[in-house]
């Protein structure tokens, strides 16, 4: 099952809703499946590790968690605030996302 989600990975989103409500970050990976995107920096969570490769001391690392897309939305490229994706036909014949707030569209 193919979702079409109004967040891809790289795009800049803000919270409005949770812990990190009004925040801003960077999408690093979308999960369609669960409709849960990571964002850079926000909804930090302590993970208990054992002694590994890539953390040979182990203890308690700080790591991202999901975040619902539905409490996400894109930060418009021209205004600088959230807004609501619309998607339309481009030149090109392809779809494109645009922002509905300042009609821009969103590469």
């Amino acid at each position: 099952m193919n979702k079409k989600l109004h967040i891809k990975k790289g795009d800049m989103v803000f919270v409005n809703a949770g812990d990190d409500k009004g925040k801003t970050g960077k999408v690093l990976s979308v999960d369609k499946a669960n409709n849960r995107a990571i964002v850079e920096g926000l909804n930090m969570v302590s993970k208990h590790t054992k002694p590994n490769a890539k953390h040979p001391q182990g203890g308690i690392i700080k790591q991202e968690a999901g975040i619902h897309i539905s409490n996400l939305q894109v930060v418009d490229p021209a205004k600088g605030g959230p807004t609501k994706i619309g998607r339309k036909v481009g030149e090109n014949g392809k779809l494109v996302r645009y922002a509905k707030k300042s009609g821009e569209e969103i590469k």
